[in-house]
């Protein structure tokens, strides 16, 4: 796509391509997401709803966290009978860049239809909270938030603080943005929004060994 534009069509425009120091072998692409995998996102896989599972979160992952994302929602499905749709993250700095245009697009022209961010469109009819995890800033993630459809509970994990030369599986656990935070994240999101009690939240904080009392990994 990045050839077919910039050469072929001659668009003022560059792509690149991240490399991450993480082996692992990458999952099938699921059928029909080409065009989201451009577009900045794409649904990976989708959650039951089944009479014993009622209730069900959106993940949000991005590049080698996706892997710690699939792996929460596993937790959630196994340890509290929540299911999860799960997406895989490819830009938010193209969901950022495409709900700009669309925002713009709209402020101009009044009197048209109006247009919707492609994060919202993908969003919009998916039940429960809104959990996003990557290894950057939260900041990172969270440049979506006004795009994102209204109302609705959008909870970012992400790694502020200062870098540590560590595990991988060690740095996640510290700031705070491994499989079990995300889990934790998605009950904590539910329960604000009263869909269950507040105590699976502790009870998973405590299931899961996280200390509730560490220091902020922002500020160490």
């Amino acid at each position: 796509d990045g050839l077919r534009r910039m050469y072929e069509q001659q668009e003022d425009i560059y792509y690149y391509i991240t490399v991450m120091n993480e082996n692992y072998a990458h999952p099938p692409m699921p059928e029909g997401v080409e065009k989201g995998i451009l577009r900045g996102m794409y649904l990976f896989s989708e959650g039951k709803v089944t009479k014993k599972n009622q209730l069900k979160v959106q993940l949000l992952g991005s590049g080698a966290i996706l892997r710690e994302v699939i792996a929460g929602a596993a937790l959630l499905e196994k340890d509290f009978g929540i299911s999860a749709d799960i997406w895989s993250v490819t830009s938010f700095n193209e969901l950022r860049r495409d709900g700009i245009e669309t925002v713009r697009w709209n402020l101009l022209h009044p009197q048209d239809e109006p247009r919707t961010p492609y994060v919202q469109q993908c969003l919009r009819d998916r039940a429960g909270p809104v959990i996003a995890a990557t290894d950057y800033m939260k900041v990172y993630a969270d440049q979506i938030r006004g795009f994102l459809p209204q109302p609705i509970h959008y909870s970012v994990l992400g790694t502020d603080g200062f870098g540590r030369s560590d595990t991988r599986r060690a740095l996640r656990r510290f700031f705070e943005v491994d499989r079990h935070h995300v889990a934790v994240a998605a009950l904590k999101a539910l329960a604000d929004q009263e869909a269950l009690p507040r105590k699976k939240v502790a009870e998973a904080i405590k299931h899961y060994g996280l200390d509730a009392e560490k220091p902020n990994p922002a500020r160490s």
